[in-house]
């Protein structure tokens, strides 16, 4: 930012990374402003807010967060337990929405970003015009501002991936859409337990979402007879398919990969292998999946696509941004979470030297900045955004420093990877091996879950 600037910097998006860049340009002293699409903080977050998260509460509070809340009398949260997206968003999310006050605004929706007077093709003077930010309110009000720089943190839930192996929607997809699910079910909620009790869902992916849904349908069919989940997976079942169990080193992510096998262990889910879904059809009254190479998938009720997310990059179309052509994340930033080279391990903390692009001032930050990778942690767009925000104050030094220490994986996981042809297995069947034709298994021995925060609501 140049100096003397009284423009603010934009905010897109009032979610934990989007708050917590507020709080840090508060911090630095410089002038933000956060808009949010839905009418409270963390709206996203609410919309999956029956799931518990794999991260404590000490992983998901930012330092910079706090030492504007703590003033206003809050109270940090137990760090060793695992919160719910409700409770993140009630206990910690909306309190530092209200502690930052008129620099968040609800109800307002970006739908474009560009240079002032300039479109992506003008050169000219484009480095010396602030940006002009597109707005329309809930009523369908348009207004335009100003901003000095953008950081957009407006994440990918809303834009989750499709069925089809292709990564387009499966033929039959859409006219089928009244019986075909993108998010983990709310097995409390009744009106949803009454579409999935007695019935056979599909569990299309093999995240942590995936787990998720799988272990929640488990639990309903010991209360419901005839409720089975059949959980379609792209690659074969594998020493690693699970996740690190008791070698993650977050407890409860190992513990949900461990939840998901019992479910099929136990019988109350079997694992279809090998399937890449290319259509969707209906046979009197059920659903059935096609695969690319003609197998079928008979007999389905309903379907749970887990099959990730993908940033939306529409309203950024006027801008000059460096996306990898896989990930659709920052060039310097792919190479480090590409889940076809880095499946299981670390990521590197990482800051604003992978995440410029060649338009200056304009960050993409939080689950967006990872484009369609997975396994995004909270911790890692605090990191983000200390970072980014140092830069804009002209603190180089702490941009450029990293203070943060990541927690492995454990997690195999990617879409990408799991394309992949059949490769040699290791000592535990191989990280990622695919079968040469989609195969039913039922495992059959037991497992115990483990930990008690045994869900994931991803960040």
């Amino acid at each position: 930012m140049s100096e003397g600037s009284d423009l603010p910097v934009l905010v897109i998006g009032a979610g934990p990374v989007g708050l917590a860049a507020a709080a840090h340009l508060a911090g630095r002293g410089l002038p933000a402003l956060v808009l949010e699409a839905g009418p409270a903080a963390g709206s996203a977050v609410r919309e999956w807010g029956h799931v518990r998260l794999f991260s404590t509460w000490s992983e998901l509070v930012d330092p910079a967060a706090e030492e504007i809340l703590t003033p206003t009398g809050w109270t940090r949260p137990d760090g060793a337990t695992c919160p719910t997206g409700a409770d993140w968003a009630e206990l910690y999310l909306q309190p530092l929405a209200d502690a930052l006050g008129d620099k968040v605004r609800y109800n307002t929706r970006v739908t474009g970003v560009a240079r002032a007077g300039r479109d992506r093709v003008v050169d000219s003077g484009r480095d010396t015009e602030p940006f002009t930010v597109h707005l329309t309110s809930a009523d369908g009000a348009e207004e335009r501002i100003t901003a000095a720089a953008v950081v957009d943190a407006s994440g990918t839930w809303s834009t989750p991936s499709p069925l089809g192996a292709d990564g387009l929607p499966a033929i039959g997809e859409k006219t089928h859409a009244a019986r075909i699910s993108y998010r983990v079910p709310d097995l409390k909620d009744p009106a949803v337990r009454a579409r999935y009790a007695g019935r056979r869902t599909a569990v299309v992916g093999s995240g942590a979402s995936a787990f998720t849904a799988l272990a929640a349908l488990a639990d309903l069919a010991k209360q419901e007879s005839g409720t089975h989940a059949v959980w379609v997976l792209r690659r074969g079942i594998t020493g690693s398919t699970f996740g690190g169990g008791s070698a993650d080193q977050l407890p409860a992510r190992g513990a949900l990969g461990q939840a998901a096998k019992a479910a099929v262990e136990s019988g109350h889910a079997s694992a279809l292998t090998g399937f890449r879904t290319a259509a969707v059809e209906e046979t009197g009254g059920k659903l059935g999946l096609v695969s690319e190479d003609g197998h079928r998938a008979e007999d389905l009720d309903e379907v749970i696509v887990l099959t990730g997310l993908r940033p939306d990059l529409s309203f950024l179309g006027e801008l000059r941004l460096g996306l990898d052509e896989r990930l659709q994340a920052p060039t310097a930033l792919a190479p480090l979470i590409d889940p076809n080279q880095h499946s299981c391990g670390t990521v590197y903390p990482h800051g604003v030297n992978e995440l410029s692009h060649p338009e200056q001032g304009v960050h993409l930050v939080g689950m967006k900045s990872y484009g369609r990778a997975p396994t995004f942690l909270a911790m890692t767009g605090y990191e983000q955004v200390r970072s980014i925000t140092a830069h804009l104050a002209g603190d180089h030094e702490a941009a450029t420093r990293v203070e943060l220490t990541l927690p492995e994986t454990g997690v195999c996981g990617g879409a990408g990877l799991f394309d992949e042809p059949a490769a040699p297995a290791d000592a535990d069947g191989g990280c990622c091996s695919t079968p040469a034709a989609p195969q039913l298994i039922t495992l059959t021995v037991g497992s115990d879950s483990g930990a008690s925060c045994s869900t994931n609501g991803g960040c």
